[in-house]
This record gives structure tokens, sequence and C-alpha cells, in this order.
């Protein structure tokens, strides 16, 4: 304490070297190269301490100081976006967008951003969606799933009933001449039991934009992960940075049978990041009998 009265903290610059020191390594230790079938690097989430994850990305991305919507343009009634050569139109529904209840009717960021990360992942060598079985969640206005398809997959875009009308629509609009895979649409609600088109056999790839939205949501959504996922499957999520005790909720429930590991924005489509978003991939943990 200083003759003014003031406590102040006298640096020491050996003790910060050592904190930095044991970060950066802590960091490198939970950094793996691949995890299910997605072949890039990504960093381990602590399941321990889920607030350790959601205080780093506010800390370091600081979500509610950027621009939102960079990339969706929820006023109008179509987005077009430039994907796998082709400029894709997706209509949206804006005078929805305030109606309690109603989700799935206009693009959100974390939508496009997944949609060019599968488009730049395929094109790195990251993913291989040729031929494989995915399954979307919560599909919406149905972009990234038809991406998905696109490169090759054999595509299930899934919604609730009241969604499908305008999934249909973006799917036959986005199809025409020569198409890599295919994509339909199924009727889905969390936590029911699935389709056997869906289970049989189980998909190779579940992806999902902006799922992760309702603390009431997120266990019937991992009820249908957890249904979804076998020994081969690996699960994509991208969503928006809005709630952080959603997040944290969701990580923490999910680390029961998960593996979770989080894609450094270094990876994901150069034009198409924000800071606002977060990309996760997931693989079902295997339990020893």
């Amino acid at each position: 304490m200083k003759g003014d009265g003031v406590v102040r903290y006298e640096r020491n610059p050996a003790e910060e070297n050592e904190y930095e020191y044991e970060y950066e390594y802590e960091e490198e230790e939970r950094i793996v190269e691949e995890l299910g079938m997605y072949k890039g690097k990504v960093r381990l989430v602590n399941s321990e301490e889920p607030t350790e994850e959601t205080m780093l990305l506010w800390g370091i991305q600081q979500p509610t100081f950027s621009k939102p919507n960079a990339f969706a343009r929820q006023t109008s009634l179509q987005l077009r976006v430039d994907a796998c050569g082709r400029s894709l139109s997706i209509l949206q529904s804006p005078s929805n967008l305030g109606t309690p209840g109603v989700t799935g009717s206009v693009m959100w960021d974390s939508g496009v951003v997944l949609g060019k990360f599968l488009e730049h992942s395929v094109e790195s060598g990251r993913i291989h969606l040729q031929g494989k079985k995915v399954v979307e969640l919560g599909s919406g206005c149905g972009l990234v799933g038809c991406v998905a398809a696109l490169l090759g997959a054999q595509a299930i875009l899934t919604d609730l009933p009241d969604r499908l009308r305008l999934l249909k629509k973006n799917v036959e609009a986005n199809f025409y001449g020569d198409v890599r895979g295919s994509a339909t649409v199924n009727e889905l609600t969390w936590g029911d039991e699935l389709d056997n088109d869906m289970r049989n056999p189980l998909p190779d790839y579940v992806l999902g934009s902006d799922v992760i939205y309702s603390e009431g949501a997120v266990m019937d959504l991992l009820a249908t992960l957890l249904d979804l996922s076998g020994t081969q499957t690996t699960v994509i999520l991208a969503g928006e940075l809005r709630n952080d005790a959603i997040l944290e909720y969701f990580l923490q429930a999910a680390a029961e049978d998960f593996t979770i590991g989080r894609v450094d924005q270094k990876q994901w489509h150069p034009d198409c990041c924000s800071p606002r978003v977060v990309i996760y991939v997931l693989v079902k943990k295997q339990r020893n009998l």
C-alpha cells in the first residue's frame, strides 16, 4: 500500500511468464489432429469445466460487440449464397421471424458459416461427403443440407411438420442440372422415435446450425443426437453465440456421452468467418462393457 491509501498490484514478470507458459502448454495438450471423421485440428472442450469454454469464447471472440448477421439478410424474401459452383437461392419467411415458437423461417449467420465450412473442408480434404449419409437437424431453410448434397452426400433434411413446406421449396429450387448427391425432406421432432430410414444405417454425419437456442430443447436434441450416433458418426454443429448459460448447459450435458472439440476459425472458409459463431465436432463416447 502506498502513502495515498490505494492498494496497487505489483507486477511480477516471472509469475506472468510462468502463467503464460502453463496456459500455452494446456492449450497444446488439448489440441488433437482429428476427431471422428473430421480430419482437422480441434481443441477439446474441458468436460469438467464447461464454464471455462464459455468464458474463453466470450473473452476472445466478444460476440456481443461484433456485427450481427454479417452474411444473412433476414428482411429479404430470398437469400443468395455462392457455394459449390452455383448461386443458391434460399427462400425465407421474414414475416414469421417474430412469431413466438416459430423457428427456421429465416437464415442465421451460423447456417451460412456451416455451409461454407463444409465446402471449404471438402476442398481441403478434411471432410469427405461423397456417398456419405448425412442427417441435418433443424434444417429450417435448408442451406446446410443442400450444400452437403451438392458436395456428394445422401442428405436427409429434417424439421418440424409446419417447417417442411418452405424447406421442400428450397430443396426443389436448388437441385437442377448435374448434382453429385441427393436431398430428401423428412419430418422429425427431437426426442421422438426415429424413422427406419434415418437409423438404418446410422448416418456418417449429423449436421445442425443454430440448434442450441433453448435450454428446454437441449435434452431432446441430445436424445436425438444419441439415437443417430454410431461408432462411425461425426456430429458437426454451428451455433450463434447469444447466451452463455444455454451453451454451458448444452456442453455439460453433452459431455456425458460425447467427446467435444471446437474448430478454430483458421480452418473455416476464409471469406465466411464470424466472431458471433462457433463450430463444434462431437463424437459419441464408446463405453467399455
